[in-house]
């Protein structure tokens, strides 16, 4: 019987570790994507109703916010990129529909990319409305 030793030893375990951690990895984001579909109490889930807000409010966006929501989302790595947007613009949405809002503005779009990112992301929308020359005083209290 042949025994496994030396370099390839090492090549079979350093695969084996590799693999584990990429399922393990994968698993992890299945998993937020099916705790997100769930249905709740009002017997929707989070992504039908960012569906539902981004759909009841696609006739309020002008050219000039959708330039600046691709802009806002711009650093997100491609492969992610559709789903922060799509995240971001049901914030978008929601906010229109609470607010009666006739179209979608700058000020929307800032508040609902603050709302709908992560505190991590702060950092670079910041940055990127310094650039843009557009004051973020009166965001403050949502940072």
């Amino acid at each position: 019987m042949y025994q496994l030793e030396g370099w390839f030893l090492w090549f079979i375990l350093f695969w084996v570790v590799v693999l584990v951690g990429l399922f393990a990895i994968g698993g992890f984001f299945m998993f937020r994507k099916f705790l997100k579909k769930l249905p709740k109490d009002d017997g929707k889930s989070d992504m039908d109703w960012e569906e539902y807000y981004v759909n009841q409010t696609r006739h309020l966006w002008t050219e000039d916010q959708k330039v600046l929501l691709e802009d806002l989302v711009s650093p997100v790595p491609e492969l992610f990129r559709d789903v922060a947007r799509h995240k971001i613009a049901g914030k978008i949405g929601e906010l229109a529909l609470m607010e009666n809002a006739g179209q979608i503005t700058q000020e929307l779009v800032i508040r609902g990319y603050i709302l709908a990112t992560p505190k991590r992301d702060h950092k670079f929308l910041r940055k990127r409305l310094a650039e843009k020359r557009i004051s973020t005083t009166p965001y403050e209290s949502l940072f």
